[in-house]
């Protein structure tokens, strides 16, 4: 998984609860790196499981939610570390019909070997979108959270976001403003 996923997320734990809990968790993690994360390594996915499953038990909050809100401080920080991914793109449908065609095309480019979930755009209207969504790694909590952060980010008060499990193991989203 990219590194910078690991940066992101530590920097997240730092902000949001305290620098102590991050260091913490790194150190309860127990990490053959020691948790010296870079934003150009990659790192097991599993690490993420880990540090994810630390937080929950400090915390008290479910992973899912957890995943959740780290999806919208990621979407946050892509805003500013990756802003030319965001060239052209006016709404959150906008950027939701782009993902796999321009955004996900120009994350290969930066990062060759990321490992990537897809997504197809089923259905567009003026006030709705359905896309479906397919990952190795199942991580609906983290791309619903960089949904609701899109929305934040392109001004939509009242997004609405539903999913379904398919059949074939996608998820269906649903996405109303």
């Amino acid at each position: 998984m990219l590194g910078m996923i690991f940066t992101e997320m530590v920097e997240m734990i730092e902000e949001t609860f305290s620098p102590e809990m991050a260091d913490e968790i790194l150190d309860e993690a127990n990490l053959e790196h020691g948790g010296a994360y870079t934003a150009v390594g990659y790192y097991p996915f599993e690490e993420v499981v880990t540090l994810v499953s630390l937080l929950s038990q400090k915390t008290g909050m479910p992973v899912p939610d957890l995943i959740e809100a780290f999806g919208s401080y990621l979407f946050n920080s892509f805003t500013k570390s990756h802003a030319q991914l965001l060239v052209n793109k006016h709404s959150l449908f906008d950027l939701l019909d782009t993902l796999d065609g321009d955004i996900h095309k120009e994350v290969y480019k930066l990062y060759p070997d990321a490992a990537l979930p897809k997504f197809n755009v089923v259905s567009k209207t003026d006030h709705s979108l359905e896309m479906e969504y397919r990952s190795e790694r199942n991580l609906q909590p983290l791309a619903l959270g960089l949904m609701k952060g899109a929305a934040d980010y392109f001004g939509h008060q009242q997004v609405q976001i539903e999913q379904q499990p398919l059949d074939d193991g996608a998820t269906l989203f649903r996405v109303s403003i």
